[in-house]
């Protein structure tokens, strides 16, 4: 069956980096866009970045541009997500996603797996 994973979330300080991975199985990885979305308490889940299936076109949300960097390895059927210069404002349960849209949009419901979350807690 289909499974996201992910991992690498943790308490960091303001100003620290992070840096999710996210291992997929159970479908042709390679075929789809990837996103990062994220949801913290009380708020709604919101997009953070995609990558389309080649990892040749990224996009970013503007709170996170400049700051995160999303990439894949389609040999390890894994996407990243590098996060530098965190802020308490990016505390959050950070979901990875798949679309079978080969691009990958920005939209949650557009995506058709989804991943169980880690917990990024940023200190000030």
């Amino acid at each position: 069956q289909v499974q996201l994973v992910e991992s690498g979330g943790g308490l960091v300080q303001a100003g620290g980096s992070l840096r999710l991975s996210c291992a997929a199985s159970g479908y042709t990885f390679s075929s789809y866009g990837m996103g990062w979305f994220r949801q913290a308490p009380g708020k709604e889940r919101e997009f953070v970045a995609v990558i389309n299936w080649t990892g040749g076109i990224t996009s970013y949300a503007d709170s996170v541009k400049g700051r995160f960097t999303i990439s894949r390895d389609n040999a390890k059927n894994t996407v990243y997500l590098q996060m530098d210069s965190l802020r308490p404002e990016d505390t959050a349960v950070y979901y990875c996603a798949a679309d079978r849209y080969i691009v990958g949009r920005t939209t949650a419901d557009k995506y058709d797996y989804w991943g169980q979350g880690t917990q990024v807690t940023v200190s000030s």
